[in-house]
C-alpha cells in the first residue's frame, strides 16, 4: 500500500470517529442531564473530551502528509506521534475529572445527602444505540491502524476500546440503578474514569517513547542484521543502529569487509547490502551503510559497550 492510500485510510478513521462522537457527545450529554443518569453524562463528558481531542489530531494528522523540506529533511510524520501524545493527555484530564465527580456522587447517594431513584429509560436505550456505534468504529479503526501502522490512528482505536467498556459499564449501571439501586450508576461513572485513566497512561508512554527516538522491537534489528550477514562481501556487521520516526525505520549499519578490496568493491558490497533492506524491510525511510576492512579479532564495537 503506497503512503497517499496509507494517509487516506487514516484520515478517513480520524473523519468518522469524529463525526460519531460529534453526535455522540451531544446525545449522550443531553440525555444525561434529561434522563438524570451520571453515568451516561460522565461518559457524554468522555465523548466531548474525545471531540476536542479529535480535531487537533485530525489537524496534525493531516500536517504529517506534507513532503520533506528544507527545515524538516525526514518529513513530518513526527506529528502523527504528537498527536497521539495529546491523545494521551486528553484521557488522562478527562479520566481525572469524571473519577472525582463519580466519587462525589456515589458518597452524596450513599450518605443519604442526596435523592436519586435511578435514570429514565431513553438513557438506558441511548447508552445500547453508542455501545453499537462504539464497536463498529473499534472495528474499523483497528484494521486501518493495523493497515497503515499508524499510532495516532492506533491510539483513536485503543480509546475506541475503551468507551466499548465504558459504555458497557454505564449500560449496566443504569440498569441496575433503575432496579431500586441509584448508587450503582455513578459508580458505574466511577469505573469508566478509571478505564479512561488507564487507556490515557498507556497512549502517553507509547507515544512519548516513540518521540524520543527508541529503537524498535529487538526482532527488527535482528531481523536487519540477518539480512546484512547474508549479503555477498560481507564478512562481519559489526554495528547496527536503527531508530524509529512514526512508523518508520532509520538504519545506520557498519559493515567488516575484506581489507584487500578496492574502493570501488567495496562500494558495490555495500549498495547490495543496502538494496537487500530497501527489499525486504518494510517501512524503511533511510538506509546508511559505512564499511571498512574487517575488525580485528577480540575488539569492542559500540554493541558491546
Amino acid at each position: 500500500m503506497s503512503v497517499d492510500a496509507k494517509d487516506r485510510k487514516n484520515l478517513l478513521a480520524v473523519n468518522s470517529s469524529l463525526g460519531a462522537n460529534v453526535l455522540l457527545a451531544g446525545l449522550k450529554t443531553g440525555v444525561g442531564i434529561v434522563g438524570h443518569s451520571p453515568a451516561l453524562l460522565a461518559d457524554g463528558i468522555n465523548s466531548t473530551s474525545d471531540v476536542a481531542y479529535m480535531l487537533f489530531v485530525r489537524v496534525l494528522v493531516g500536517v504529517a502528509r506534507k513532503p520533506p523540506d528544507r527545515e524538516h529533511p525526514y518529513g513530518h510524520r513526527h506529528l502523527d506521534t504528537i498527536a497521539a501524545v495529546v491523545v494521551g493527555a486528553f484521557v488522562i484530564t478527562t479520566g481525572v475529572a469524571v473519577f472525582m465527580y463519580a466519587v462525589n456522587r456515589v458518597y452524596e447517594l450513599y450518605s443519604g445527602r442526596d435523592e436519586f431513584h435511578g435514570a429514565l429509560a431513553v438513557a438506558f436505550w441511548v447508552a445500547l444505540v453508542s455501545l453499537a456505534v462504539k464497536i463498529g468504529l473499534l472495528v474499523f479503526t483497528g484494521r486501518v491502524a493495523r493497515q497503515t501502522e499508524s499510532i495516532a490512528v492506533l491510539a483513536l482505536a485503543r480509546d475506541h476500546r475503551n468507551d466499548v467498556f465504558s459504555i458497557s459499564m454505564v449500560t449496566l449501571g443504569i440498569l441496575v440503578g433503575r432496579t431500586g439501586y441509584a448508587w450503582v450508576d455513578p459508580l458505574a461513572a466511577a469505573v469508566v474514569a478509571l478505564i479512561i485513566l488507564y487507556t490515557g497512561v498507556t497512549i502517553l508512554r507509547e507515544s512519548s517513547a516513540d518521540l524520543m527516538n527508541f529503537r524498535p522491537d529487538d526482532r527488527v534489528v535482528r531481523r536487519i542484521r540477518r539480512l546484512l550477514e547474508d549479503v555477498p562481501g560481507v564478512d562481519e556487521v559489526e554495528e547496527v543502529r536503527v531508530h524509529c520516526l512514526g512508523p518508520y525505520l532509520l538504519v545506520n549499519a557498519t559493515l567488516g569487509i575484506d581489507g584487500s578490496l578496492s574502493v570501488a568493491e567495496g562500494d558495490g558490497i555495500a549498495s547490495r547490502a543496502e538494496r537487500a533492506l530497501w527489499d525486504e524491510v518494510d517501512f524503511l525511510r533511510q538506509v546508511s551503510i559505512h564499511y571498512h576492512p574487517r575488525r580485528a579479532p577480540g575488539a569492542r564495537t559500540q554493541d558491546d559497550l
